[in-house]
């Protein structure tokens, strides 16, 4: 595997990446009062080790009272925060690793099931956790701009504690895709519309000022999805059109690379070709892309996450996409929560070595 163009380097701004594989974002919760650990620098450390290309990491959240629905989840603001991180960037550099944080607001979301709260109310482009449904306030100018500002600070910090890139959580029915998603978009004002590209403004921005603060030559990474938690149908664009019209903004304000989240790799995106959302996103947007969605697994993440267990899968079909040029970087999730050394397995063709994913996987920081 070795000659696979998977195992090739790649190469953009300020990311050097040993190979294509990317370890996806995965909430851990293992951050007491949101201040990372010695054991979560081991963590990312391990999979340093193991030979993934670009580490990114779970969901960090920014400096806003209602950031986050659970005080265990890390913060990127603050001193013991910051101290944590910079211990963990350390420890994965020295693993000759590459690691870039996930820049994360949660917006309007449901209390955490321990029932702790965050200082002020859950903040949201209009209030509302889900569609027709108020979970929070709808934030004012004056908090779109703190916001704005609180993301734009922390990727400064991130470049300056030595991350390789940053990326931003635009996915998944969280802050950012709030304001994509007119379900939970019903502003009057310049940050909302009936049209995407309307409703857009806020990431527009908010990219910008990121990009103002870390530099040119800094990647940023922006992931996006259709899909909600809210709603696992939901779809932003329906045509190859609206996404070009949607994206290209966001590419011109300062995306290097579109992270595209689905649920399945394989599942395509629009009628008529049996490209995937990435493979889209890369053709629409003309920026790399990368795909993600129950790689190297069986069963879907979200059935994994609630406790089924999956088997390893075949990666051919995935393989044949990326030699078709499809998209240029592929993300991991569950085999590298239940094996640090999976890249390294994959290379040296020891798929009889490669684990399944159990719940147990989810108890530890391993």
């Amino acid at each position: 595997m070795d000659s696979h163009p998977l195992f090739q380097p790649f190469h953009l701004k300020s990311l050097e990446l040993k190979n294509r594989i990317v370890m996806a974002p995965m909430t851990r919760s293992f951050s007491p009062g949101g201040v990372p650990t010695s054991d979560v620098a081991d963590y990312y450390a391990r999979r340093a080790q193991g030979e993934i290309g670009l580490i990114l990491s779970e969901g960090t959240v920014v400096n806003r009272p209602a950031s986050s629905s659970d005080p265990n989840i890390p913060r990127f603001y603050g001193e013991k925060p910051l101290l944590g991180w910079k211990g963990v960037i350390d420890r994965v550099h020295a693993a000759d690793g590459v690691m870039a944080p996930q820049l994360w607001h949660m917006g309007v979301v449901v209390p955490h099931a321990s029932g702790w709260l965050p200082p002020g109310p859950f903040e949201g482009p209009s209030g509302l956790v889900e569609p027709g449904k108020t979970g929070g306030v709808a934030m004012s100018e004056a908090d779109i701009a703190e916001t704005i500002r609180a993301f734009a600070q922390a990727a400064w910090d991130a470049k300056a504690l030595g991350f390789n890139a940053v990326e931003l959580h635009g996915a998944h029915g969280y802050l950012i895709d709030q304001y994509f998603w007119h379900p939970t978009n019903q502003r009057t004002d310049g940050y909302g519309g009936k049209c995407l590209i309307e409703r857009s403004r806020f990431a527009k921005e908010l990219i910008l000022a990121v990009r103002k603060a870390v530099g040119q030559d800094f990647a940023i990474i922006l992931r996006i999805s259709q899909w909600k938690l809210q709603d696992y149908t939901a779809r932003l664009v329906t045509t190859p059109q609206e996404m070009e019209a949607w994206l290209l903004p966001l590419a011109d304000a300062g995306v290097d690379i579109f992270h595209c989240s689905q649920r399945r790799f394989w599942d395509p995106e629009f009628a008529g070709s049996d490209l995937n959302f990435a493979g889209w996103v890369k053709k629409m947007a003309g920026k790399p892309t990368i795909t993600v969605g129950s790689v190297g697994l069986s069963g879907d993440f979200l059935d994994a996450f609630k406790g089924e267990s999956s088997t390893p899968r075949s990666l051919d079909e995935l393989l044949r996409r990326f030699d078709r040029g499809d998209f240029d970087l592929v993300a991991v999730g569950r085999p590298l929560l239940a094996d640090a050394q999976w890249p390294r397995k994959i290379r040296e063709g020891r798929s009889s070595e490669l684990q399944g994913f159990t719940k147990n996987a989810l108890a530890t920081l391993s």
